[in-house]
Parts: structure tokens; sequence; C-alpha cells
């Protein structure tokens, strides 16, 4: 049975390499190879592990009955390589969510140590390096067990994440970027910030609850096909302005250190909640003057999620995210 994990929302299937080859999944022995070979065998893994049962998803519901699949691990000691398989079938660089997930489930199988330990994730983009790696340590926050992801240093600006065709102006005397695929769905997502960490998020900064699209929103044509041409590559996606694809979070400053988000990734559409978008969405924040270095909680459909910013001679060195997860079922 595929054993299934919620974090804030965000649902992972879990995996072993040998039980996914059990299920008839012709992965590689090396997670660096089964990357490089995903278009082999990745739809399969979705289908065998991710889809519904034939008469059981609920009306309304999303295609496949979690957000993604983690294969790994891929050696019975840390560090560990890991997969992160997108219900498209794409690999993803990183997921906060899925990593804390993956570490949780080390923990049920007895391989977390309790010092940080290396997880690496393997992937088959062109612009980024691979393996991604995350050093992840467990710890406890108000009584709740969880995991300290640090996810290293954020770039920011659009040749962070390759984006092309985007024209620079300012907010609060600060560089962002117009993105004109999203304000031409709508007009008020005029000023966006283009981070990435670890994978590529374009973070649009609004100054009105009202603007934050629902994940229902998102979700329904032709908001939805709008987003998918913006965040997916092709050919699921056009690529615009980022040809590997981009993940869209929009955030809105509640209160001091309190930043209100929605998130659609790419490979995935709209998503209660996302480690990395949460990430990146106080990186932008503190980029535009909203949020000082320190301690922000970003709030998402699925949860709350605790980031901590570290500044060195007015940089983000560091940042680092709390994540929490449960075995579901």
């Amino acid at each position: 049975m595929t054993r299934m994990y919620d974090a804030r929302g965000n649902i992972y299937a879990v995996v072993t390499p040998d039980n996914a080859r059990s299920s008839g999944i012709e992965l590689p022995a090396l997670a660096s190879d089964a990357a490089q070979t995903r278009e082999a065998w990745a739809m399969s893994a979705i289908e065998a592990f991710c889809a519904w049962a034939p008469g059981t998803q609920p009306p309304g519901s999303k295609a496949h009955r979690c957000d993604g699949l983690l294969v790994g691990p891929f050696q019975s000691v840390p560090p560990f390589d890991l997969l992160i398989v997108n219900t498209d079938g794409t690999l993803a660089e990183r997921s906060g969510n899925g990593l804390t997930i993956f570490s949780q489930a080390l923990s049920e199988q007895g391989l977390m140590p309790e010092e940080a330990c290396q997880l690496r994730v393997h992937h088959d983009k062109s612009d980024a390096v691979s393996p991604v790696e995350t050093s992840v340590k467990p710890a406890e926050i108000d009584g709740v067990q969880g995991f300290w992801l640090d996810l290293g240093k954020p770039s920011f600006g659009p040749q962070a994440v390759g984006a092309r065709e985007v024209e620079r102006v300012t907010l609060n005397d600060r560089d962002v970027s117009h993105v004109q695929p999203l304000s031409a769905l709508d007009s008020v997502w005029n000023r966006s910030q283009f981070v990435r960490i670890g994978n590529p998020h374009c973070v649009t900064l609004l100054a009105n609850a009202d603007a934050l699209p629902s994940n229902e929103q998102m979700r329904e044509p032709p908001l939805a096909q709008g987003l998918m041409r913006i965040a997916y590559a092709m050919p699921t996606g056009a690529g615009q302005p980022c040809p590997a694809g981009v993940n869209l979070q929009w955030a809105m400053l509640e209160s001091k250190g309190r930043i209100v988000a929605r998130v659609f990734e790419r490979g995935e559409g709209p998503t209660a909640s996302s480690g990395t978008s949460a990430s990146a969405v106080a990186c932008a924040a503190w980029r535009v003057g909203w949020v000082a270095a320190g301690a922000v909680k970003v709030v998402m459909p699925g949860g709350t999620v605790p980031i901590l910013l570290e500044e060195m001679e007015g940089e983000l060195s560091r940042v680092r995210l709390f994540g929490t997860a449960r075995l579901m079922g």
C-alpha cells in the first residue's frame, strides 16, 4: 500500500526504489540516472501511486489524489538521494513540504539521524545544478515535532530564474519586475519579485487581500489555462517568461512579520501550501522592505509556515523553513 503524507495540506506519496520496481516501474539503480531518464518511467509511476482508484475520485477534486510522488531513499545511510515527481511527470529541484514529508518517512523507517543530514534531490533541469542539497535537522516548535530545512542563500531578479522579456519597475523604491502575461490576467498583478531558492519562483506583491486568487478560482478556466501557460514549461505550457517554467505566488502583508499567500506550482497547479513557495514569499517580502530579517510567518490555505531569514551585510545569507508532516490513513 502506498504511504501518503500530509504537510499543511500538501500531500505526497512516498515509495522506495525497490517498491517502485516491484510495481513494474523500470527505475535505474542510481538517482542521477533515474532523473536523466524520467520520461521513460515518471508518468507510469504517477499513475501507479498517485491516481485515484476507479470510482473513488470525489466530485470537484484534483485529477490525482496527491500533489506528487517522492521516490527514495536510494541509500540506507545519509546523505540520502531522492526524486520529486510532479503529477505531470516532470521533476522538481526542491520542495519544502516534499522534503519535510521525506524526512518524516525516513524517521519512521529509523533512518533519520538526530543531527542534521543532507537530502539530495536529483532532477533533469538544464538551468540548475543537480542534485540540489538541503540540510535537514529534527526539531520541535511549541510542542510540534518537525524539521528545520536549511535552504541556503536565495538569489533575486529575472536572471536568477532565467526570465525573459520582463520590464523593470519599482515597489517601495526597490527594483521588481512587471510580468506582462500575469498582468494580462489581472491588471493589479503588476509587481513581481523573482526568487530562486533551489527552484524558481515569481512572487506577485499585492496591496489588497481581494487581489489574492483562491485555489478554486485558479482551477477554473480561463484563469487555469492562463496560469499554466506562464508556470509550465513547453509543451504543457508556454514557459513565458521562464522557458523552464516557474512557481507562482501571490503575497500580501497582513501585519508585522505575517504574510498571506497563494500558490500555483509548476507541474502541479494550485496547492494548499508549499514550503519553498513560503520561503520565496518571505524572501521577496524582505527584498521590498515589507519584513526585516528574523522570524516571518507565511499564511496559506493549508496552514502557517514559520520561516527564519538571516541577514549579513545587507544581504540574505540563509533561509530556513520549519516543516511538519503526518502519515495519512
